[in-house]
């Protein structure tokens, strides 16, 4: 801008240069304008009109544009029309400095004004700029994006460079605001001056590359970074990777193939690309000839084409033809390809236009404005339209459109990378998209395997100051320097930092230590026997001493530990007794404190730990304290965090939420003062039914109607997530209508009473319905088993709670297991193991002369039980027993078989893995114990919860589902598995999943009703689900409801067995699912050593703890003696040991189905090859300490897990076992399918197997001939969200969804797929062009001035026509050569002449053909020196005609001297020789050579002659071009002279024709592509040497032939003296 210090007269601001892109947005807005007036749908019966005022891109131009708007331009009026039509709105400026000028004029005015191109984020300002909107995005979004991008990829240390003016500025501030509180660090703020100074440049330039970041963010306008790119690229600095702000990430002036090096790769945010169908033919209709008075269209032709359209514009160019076509042209103004700023400003129009519309819609007596008027269609104010615009949206191709309260429109960019071309240029590549729209999180959207980074790169680079700090250390930031720049300090001992980039190294709890490399905290090793002993804190009540009773004789029984201290807690105030005991906790060395107590005692006991500060302690809670709120407080949670608990049962009960709402007063009306509905009801609504208590409504007390709302009330009654106590009645009262139906199908003469008789339900005695209440046996829905032992207890089962201290300060009380018995799985499983160790101990060739034993601990499902056992088996391990025939000594340790669950398994490991005893879990599948760090120790017989994914998975690919739904359960197997599912199927390519759903515990059929809709309205035809049983009964029944058939179902092993959902109901919605189960395995002899077991065999003096006689009383419902006290005379039956096993219905002797039982003959199997291969080793030839064997007398139990790790073998059903590093088994899983037979009857089928063998991999197998498909096509479903692509085209993925969804773009021109389902489609090689259907490369067309074509011919014939006819003449001259016409006119030259004409007429023949090295490099040879040579001849012949005639007059006969013969000769010869030099010189430096160019036309090649170097080109036609200009101006100065001597007209003519035919080509030759290029220059030689050749010989051979008497010496003497 000037400087405006009043100091002088300011100069009036000029616009200079012409910009074609911006007149292209003004042919926009008219095109816009021109569609909406023939829209008969938008604005019908009005015409929206338009001004277009240049303000140069300049704010003091625009200032005056838009008062010059204001003040009002002359207008013409319609007819139609009474005054001038009104300004409404404004669409501009395109620059934020012009707009923000205008804005504020137009302010006062109240006239709305929409930018299509002002993106500075002060405009957001509603009270500076009330009436500005825009439909680019507010700058604010593009420096969210880059801080995402910059996040996204992990880049913390970048640079920041930005323009010197206020885009810039604002843009790094707002970018640095962005990246507080992210990882992301700057290294260097450098400016790019205004006005160039090459100075400063560099020195930013220095900075950049001295830097280590190498990633850097550049904010700056296209204008100004053309220097500083220039400077760039000459200092050779390489490996930036640049971020470009969109003012200049799609500059196509940096396009060119010598940017590529530097600025390759470069990733920015680039205003949205639109599509606009009619533009490029829209523009194309402007030209001089239709807008001759419109001064933009005169500059557009000046700036595209260098002329000036009209005579009178004053213009200094030259006057253009004409014949100018902008289809010729590739300019800024006819790119069309992606239009961005042009697409706006179309927006822009059809904004207004849209909210115009709206206002006119508006009807009488409901508008917006006052006394809900309308605008009036004949007197319509901008600020009533601005209102309008405000609230307008529509949807434009696609695209939404609206503006919000600041005036900014809905921000999207395009994520474009810069990549190299197919010519090497740059091309901009659309790779992502950020959508403003979106949530936190999803707002950027990239295709990371498109992206071409720097250095032609296809890995992210990295740019960091410091290397991550691994586990073991921490992050301790450089003095000085920002955060991003650290050294990683190795943690101190006793603390320890787990993750990568940890800030500080935190210690271990008291009982631990830090390990070698400070990654994990582990025992401490003087502490890791104490939890063998025990703490028992029990409350001074029968509850409490009781169980400290039983308590004690159990654990001594079990073996599982000992008491430290038993301490009785008092009731009352006794702060004495409670700090005593709390000593006592605290000098203890028992780490493990079990508490059978109330609420109350562990208040008060837990005030005088926090006082004493007594930490470290593991608490063990009973059911009366587990679920207590008052004491998950901040100032106990410290202490008793991790609690571990057991609870009541938990269950749920569907229907319970919606029966409790449907209570209500007048349905129980029973006794109703005393009714417990009406003191409930008056409780909840604090109110009184009639009559109220005296006084009561005039205290202002609410009387009870009855009609009040239970929803409007928040109640724990209501509350059905946690149901306990409420589960077990509702299993008591179904036990009484179990029982009681039972007993109502009792048929008479078949009773259990006397004389078999029945009961009736008339006279019905309570004895009877205990009889069957004993034997009554039924599963809840929520999958628990119901039935009552001899003692009328039901089967026990507890829940294990876990006291969880959220980082956040909250509790959770979380389910982390159950404790139940069932006697008959884990019976048969220990009996499995014994039947394993007898069949090995009678095999000859496995472990011979070595017997094994084995103990039977039973964990009862409890942690602190499971741990103890572990402790014991584990010790005494040092013992060492004698190999004689007695066995002295105790047998050593060497394996152990367990633990089931997970949980317990990562406990024992824990400890045991110290001892480097091996365990082997036959049911443990947690994928966490597969590491070997934690659990060096740990193998399994049974797969990793990730093989079962990764085998569903599998399952996706067998049927080409890409397709499909997931479902989990919400607990930690459900939301883990989750997880692991999306993770491994992304990274398998093996299809998406179309949702995810959550499925809920409790009663919540509104969640289950929202699921199955998703899965009803999903294109997803294959469902997977990793859940419970009680969540599919659950989602059953829904399903059921909402009748959604024709699904797929994929179960998880937790429910594939689940007989409860193979029911007549559910099958027809269940039939066909797949399933993975534990692999079933067979076990010969198995069921024949079950029917031998016999208490008397397996005497025990530990009644109590003697399995298999509890297993026998269960089973036979006896007692052994001594029995309890009054058991006969109730009528029980006492055990003998003689009852005969098969003469009972029980699930144990089923030996059909073994899965658990199979896994553990593996187990103990895998432990008794390792040993016998331990002692197979040869003396001096062992893995150990100087190539030792270990020996059975003295041996380790690491010994032995060297072996484990590498045992293989097969079993006898077929399956290897051997383990793999982690201590996997090779996983395998049966696939069972269920089912739906004829005859209503449900079969699980075993379908194939999914396995991991040491050699093939992943396998699956499948029988797909046996798999039933519940399909009317008795066919596997197809799921898929698209189809599959053709060749011919290739994938897009659809905006917003997964990878799998997509549609199939055909290919573009020159592009091609030969794949189904191709990424992308291939660029054909350079001589290769696509074919119709894109699925092939055929090669290109060649196109050459070729002498089988029409033009080809025509110049052929053209040339040897001229040829023969100079031949022709050449006979003429020579027959006729003593007559006076041919001797009087230098017949020598014109024998030369003729030749050279000739010549000229053949060289053009070297134009014709396909272009050879050789050709190419005579033709222009040939034809330079074939028209020297013939113009060399005219020029001598003008100067001896001028030289005769000046011989002719007095004293003139010595200039003849000069022109002899020789000298003629001689002058044509050294004239002609210059050329031959020139020619000579340009075939040695730069040769004319064949070129194949794409150029011109895509699908074609067009080979040609380049001319190697124009300079030489033109000064062959420019020696050429003199050598005529001389002649013609001798023969114009001659042309009067006496016939006599006169050929110089002649001459004239013919130089007139020569010049005229070149001075026409060059234009011609320079706008002729390819082949037409050699025929305007074929056409050209043959024109001129036509015209010489008529003009000089044409009269001559007319009078030799035609008139011959003129032919004479007298005629053509006479002739000049008759002139004289």
């Amino acid at each position: 801008m000037p400087d405006l210090n009043c100091t002088y007269k300011p100069p009036p601001v000029k616009c200079n240069g012409f910009n074609p892109r911006a007149f292209r947005w003004a042919q926009t807005m008219r095109l816009a304008v021109e569609e909406i007036n023939q829209n008969t749908e938008l604005l019908p019966n009005y015409t929206l009109g338009y001004k277009i005022i240049d303000s140069c891109e300049h704010p003091l131009t625009g200032q005056r544009a838009a008062l010059a708007v204001l003040n009002g331009l002359s207008e013409e009026h319609s007819p139609m029309c009474s005054r001038a039509s009104p300004l409404l709105a404004v669409i501009g400026e395109s620059g934020s400095a012009q707009s923000i000028v205008v804005s504020r004029i137009l302010q006062p005015f109240r006239i709305p004004m929409i930018s299509y191109f002002s993106t500075c984020s002060c405009f957001a300002d509603r009270i500076k700029y009330p009436n500005f909107f825009r439909v680019i995005p507010n700058d604010d979004y593009q420096v969210k994006a880059i801080a995402q991008l910059l996040v996204r990829f992990n880049w913390t240390w970048v640079g920041l460079v930005r323009g010197d003016h206020e885009y810039g500025r604002f843009a790094v501030q707002g970018l640095m605001r962005e990246l507080q509180g992210t990882k992301v660090c700057v290294a260097y703020q450098e400016m790019i001056p205004l006005l160039y100074n090459r100075q400063k440049v560099l020195e930013v330039l220095q900075v950049i590359q001295s830097s280590t970041a190498k990633v850097v963010v550049l904010f700056s306008a296209e204008g100004e970074m053309t220097s500083f790119l220039r400077d760039y690229m000459m200092q050779n600095i390489t490996g930036i990777q640049w971020v470009a702000s969109e003012a200049w990430v799609t500059a196509s002036v940096f396009t060119g193939n010598e940017y590529y090096p530097y600025l390759g790769g470069t990733i920015g945010f680039g205003i949205r690309k639109g599509h606009i169908s009619r533009l490029g033919d829209y523009l194309l209709t402007v030209n001089p000839q239709m807008y001759p008075s419109n001064p933009l269209v005169q500059e557009l032709w000046e700036a595209l084409y260098g002329c000036s359209p009209s005579l009178s514009s004053g213009s200094q160019l030259p006057p253009c033809l004409g014949q100018e076509s902008l289809l010729d042209q590739h300019s800024a103004y006819m790119n069309t390809s992606s239009p961005r700023v042009a697409y706006n400003v179309y927006k822009a129009v059809y904004a207004i236009a849209h909210s115009l519309h709206n206002l006119l819609l508006c009807q009488p007596d409901q508008g917006p404005f006052l006394n809900n008027s309308c605008a009036q269609s004949n007197n319509i104010k901008p600020w009533q339209l601005q209102h309008y615009i405000q609230k307008v949206t529509f949807n434009f191709a696609g695209e939404e459109v609206n503006f919000d309260l600041k005036g900014d429109s809905i921000p999207y960019y395009d994520i474009i990378n810069w990549q190299r071309g197919t010519s090497g240029n740059i091309e901009f590549v659309n790779v992502g998209l950020f959508d403003g729209t979106k949530p936190a999180g999803e707002k950027l959207v990239i295709q990371e395997d498109t992206i071409v980074w720097a250095g032609h790169q296809s890995e992210v680079p990295v740019s960091v100051c410091s290397a991550s700090c691994p586990p073991g250390s921490r992050k301790a930031v450089r003095r000085g320097e920002p955060v991003c720049c650290f050294d990683c300090v190795p943690c101190d001992s006793g603390k320890i930092s787990n993750q990568t980039n940890s800030i500080e190294c935190t210690f271990c709890p008291e009982d631990f230590w830090s390990n070698d490399n400070r990654t994990a905290c582990i025992p401490k090793k003087v502490e890791f026997l104490a939890y063998d002993s025990l703490g028992l804190l029990v409350s001074d009540d029968d509850y409490g001493l009781h169980v400290a009773r039983s308590f004690q004789s159990d654990l001594a029984q079990s073996g599982g530990g000992c008491l430290a201290y038993l301490e009785v807690l008092p009731w009352g105030n006794d702060p004495a007794e409670r700090r005593r005991i709390v000593e006592v906790m605290k000098k203890s060395t028992a780490r493990v404190v079990m508490v059978f107590a109330h609420e109350i005692h562990i208040y008060q006991l837990m005030e005088e730990v926090v006082r004493q500060n007594v930490t470290g302690l593991q608490w063990m809670a009973s059911e009366a304290w587990t679920s207590v709120d008052v004491l998950q407080t901040p100032a106990f949670m410290p202490y008793l965090g991790g609690t571990i608990g057991i609870a009541i049962r938990r269950g749920e009960i569907a229907g319970l939420k919606d029966f409790l709402f449907r209570i209500h007063p007048d349905q129980h009306h029973n006794n109703y003062g005393n009714s417990i509905v009406n003191q409930f009801w008056e409780f909840i609504f604090q109110c009184k039914f009639a009559p109220p208590p005296a006084g009561w409504v005039e205290a202002g007390g609410a009387l009870c109607t009855g009609q009040e709302n239970l929803h409007n009330v928040e109640s724990e009654l209501f509350d059905v997530s946690n149901l306990r106590p409420e589960y077990n009645v509702y299993k008591a009262v179904y036990a009484l209508a179990y029982a009681l139906d039972d007993m109502l199908q009792c048929v008479p003469g078949r009773g259990p009473f006397s004389g078999r008789s029945c009961a009736s339900l008339q006279r019905l005695e309570p004895w009877q319905l205990v009889y069957y209440l004993d034997k009554v046996n039924f599963i809840t829905p929520f999958g628990d088993q119901v039935t009552f032992d001899v003692n009328g207890d039901a089967l026990p089962i507890y829940d294990v709670m876990n006291w969880l201290w959220l980082p956040n300060g909250t509790t959770n009380i979380q389910n982390v297991g159950e404790v139940k018995e069932s006697h008959k799985g884990r019976f048969r499983h220990a009996m499995t193991m014994a039947f394993a160790i007898e069949e090995i101990n009678s095999n000859s060739n496995l472990l011979p002369n070595v017997t094994l034993g084995y103990s039977l601990y039973d964990n009862c499902a409890t942690l602190v039980i499971g741990f103890s056992a572990a402790l014991s088996l584990a010790s005494g391990r040092e013992e060492q027993f004698l190999l004689q025939e007695t066995c002295l000594g105790t047998p050593p340790v060497l394996g152990i078989v367990g633990d089931s669950f997970s949980t317990f398994s990562i406990a024992t490991s824990d400890v045991i893995g110290l001892f480097k005893l091996p365990i082997v879990s036959y049911f443990a599948t947690c994928s966490c114990l597969s590491d070997r760090k934690r659990f060096p120790s740990f193998f399994r017989t049974i797969p990793s919860d990730a093989f079962q994914v990764r085998a569903m998975i599998q399952i996706l690919k067998r049927f080409g589902w890409t397709w499909a739904g997931l479902l989990v359960s919400d607990d930690d197997y459900g939301l883990h598995v989750a997880r692991s599912f999306q993770s491994d199927l992304a990274q398998s390519g093996g299809g998406c999943l179309a949702y995810s759903e959550i499925l809920p515990w409790g009663d919540n059929p509104a969640e289950l009703r929202r699921i199955v809709e998703v899965m009803k309205t999903s294109t997803a035809r294959v469902v997977i689900v990793f859940a419970h049983q009680i969540h599919m009964i659950q989602l059953m029944e829904e399903v059921v409801k909402q009748n959604v058939t024709g699904l797929q179902w994929l179960a998880s092993e937790a429910w594939t067995a689940a007989a409860v959902l193979q029911t007549p109901r559910l099958m027809p919605y269940l039939g066909g699912t797949l399933g993975i189960a534990i692999r079933r395995g067979e076990i010969a002899g198995l069921r024949d050593f079950l029917l031998r077991i016999r208490p008397d065999l397996h005497h025990n003096n530990s009644y109590e703890n003697n399995m298999v006689r509890q297993f026998w009383e269960h089973t036979f419902q006896c007692r052994f003696a001594p029995h309890p006290a009054d058991w006969v005379e109730a009528g029980g039956a006492l055990c003998t040991g003689d009852e005969d096993l098969e003469n009972v219905e029980t699930e144990f002797l089923d030996v059909s189905n073994l899965r658990p039982e199979y896994n553990i003959y593996k187990a103990v199997y895998a432990l008794a090859y390792a040993l016998d291969n331990m002692l197979q080793c040869v003396p001096g030839r062992g893995p150990f300490s100087g190539h030792s064997c270990a020996t059975l007398q003295r041996l380790e139990p690491w010994q032995l897990m060297y072996y484990l790790e590498k045992v293989n073998f097969t079993t006898s059903f077929g399956d290897q076992v051997s383990f793999d590093v982690n201590g996997d088994a090779l996983p395998i899983y049966d696939i069972m399918n269920w089912q739906w037979l004829p005859n209503k009857r449900t079969k699980v089928q075993n379908v194939g197997v999914v396995k991991k063998s040491a050699f093939k991999g992943e396998e699956l197998t499948l029988d797909e001939d046996r798999i039933y498909w519940n399909f009317d096509s008795k066919q596997p479903p197809r799921s898929v969200c698209s189809e599959s692509c053709p060749p011919g085209t290739r994938m897009a993925r659809k905006k917003g969804q997964p990878v799998c969804c997509f549609d199939c773009i055909p290919c573009s021109e020159g592009k091609f797929s030969n794949e189904t389902d191709s990424m992308e489609c291939k660029s054909c090689p350079e001589d290769f062009w696509s074919s119709p259907q894109r699925d092939h490369c055929v090669l290109k067309k060649t196109e050459f001035l070729s002498y089988h074509e029409p033009l080809g011919i025509c110049l052929t014939s053209a040339s040897l026509l001229g040829t023969f006819i100079c031949a022709f003449i050449l006979g003429i001259f020579i027959y006729h050569r003593s007559t006076p016409m041919v001797r009087a006119n230098n017949s020598e030259l014109s024998f030369l002449l003729l030749v050279s004409l000739k010549l000229c007429f053949l060289c053009s023949l070297l134009f014709i053909g396909r272009p050879r090295l050789w050709t190419c490099q005579l033709r222009h040879a040939a034809f330079g020196i074939s028209f020297v040579l013939c113009v060399s001849c005219i020029l001598v012949k003008t100067m001896v005609v001028v030289a005769v005639f000046k011989a002719s007059k007095p004293g003139g006969g010595a200039s003849l001297k000069w022109f002899g013969a020789v000298q003629q000769r001689g002058t044509v010869l050294v004239l002609t020789s210059i050329q031959a030099a020139i020619c000579t010189a340009w075939l040695v430096s730069s040769s004319p050579a064949p070129h194949k160019n794409t150029q011109y036309h895509n699908d074609k090649i067009v080979y040609e002659c380049v001319v190697g170097s124009t300079i030489w080109f033109a000064v062959l036609l420019g020696y050429i071009g003199v050598l005529a200009i001389l002649s013609f101006l001798l023969a114009f100065l001659a042309r009067n002279l006496p016939d006599n001597f006169n050929e110089a007209k002649l001459i004239t003519f013919s130089m007139l024709i020569f010049c005229a035919v070149w001075v026409a080509f060059v234009p011609a030759y320079v706008n002729s592509p390819g082949k037409y290029a050699d025929a305007v220059e074929v056409f050209a030689i043959l024109a001129s040497s036509f015209g010489l050749l008529v003009a000089l010989f044409g009269p001559k051979c007319y009078i030799i032939l035609l008139r011959p008497e003129r032919n004479t010496k007298k005629a053509i003497m006479g002739r000049g003296t008759t002139k004289t």
